[in-house]
């Protein structure tokens, strides 16, 4: 079984480039080493009509969506708003959160702001963390979390073993001394011989890297082993080594 994601980047911070998102490779290497294919990544403003969008585009695509951003105290965190018209569901004031909230803030120091931090699509339950009282939650397909990098590892790792998985992608690599143009025609040959298989070509500082990565194990050996002995017929030696990655 494939299970598939796709994560959305939340906050006109992200697209005037005033913050770099620091959560898209750690999210990545997780989902992948547990079994999840991380399939596609969109960045969007803090834009109702957009995240709404965005969010019923990916759902119809993907297993599960995970947020980031905009689940704050402020006039312009409208991301939990957005992801419940998305999911036509109102909001409540959820008990769980109102009680993190107190027990961080102190009672009595509930704010509107941030009581807004505790009203929260119904249906969802609160991802805990280690970290702040609330700023994530789950329901349905969709993983909401906040999108400082600390906090958003926090919620990650709180909720990854809740997660359905699929079988492992593996990868094996082959690194060549040789731009990719010395080998650009037998490996495109060879992704149309191997269609289960993902081969990418990556230019380094020393020359080349070919990737293979699948799902299908004995396909994934088949071509990785084909293409090595594509290579080793080359009289100039282009392989430098090969590896598990």
């Amino acid at each position: 079984m494939t299970v598939t994601a796709s994560y959305i980047i939340i906050g006109d911070e992200i697209l005037s480039g005033r913050v770099a998102d620091a959560n898209l490779n750690f999210l990545a290497k997780e989902l992948t080493e547990m079994g999840i294919s991380l399939k596609e990544v969109r960045v969007v403003g803090d834009d109702e009509n957009e995240i709404i969008q965005t969010l019923n585009d990916l759902r119809d695509k993907y297993n599960y969506v995970f947020t980031s951003g905009g689940v704050g105290p402020t006039h312009d965190d409208i991301t939990t708003l957005s992801v419940a018209k998305a999911l036509g569901k109102q909001l409540y004031l959820n008990d769980v959160a109102v009680g993190l909230l107190e027990t961080y803030y102190g009672k009595g120091n509930l704010n509107e702001p941030r009581i807004k931090m505790a009203r929260i699509p119904e249906g969802s339950s609160i991802i805990d963390n280690d970290i702040m009282a609330v700023g994530g939650f789950y329901v349905d397909d969709v993983y909401v979390m906040a999108g400082v990098p600390k906090i958003f590892k926090a919620m990650f790792l709180a909720i990854k073993d809740s997660l359905k998985v699929g079988k492992k992608m593996k990868s094996l690599e082959i690194n060549l001394n040789a731009k990719e143009s010395i080998i650009a025609e037998s490996f495109s040959l060879l992704q149309q011989s191997y269609p289960e298989v993902a081969l990418g070509s990556y230019p380094n500082d020393s020359g080349t890297s070919l990737v293979f990565r699948s799902s299908n194990y004995e396909k994934l050996e088949k071509s990785f082993l084909e293409m090595k002995k594509i290579l080793e017929k080359n009289e100039e030696n282009l392989i430098i080594s090969f590896s598990n990655i």
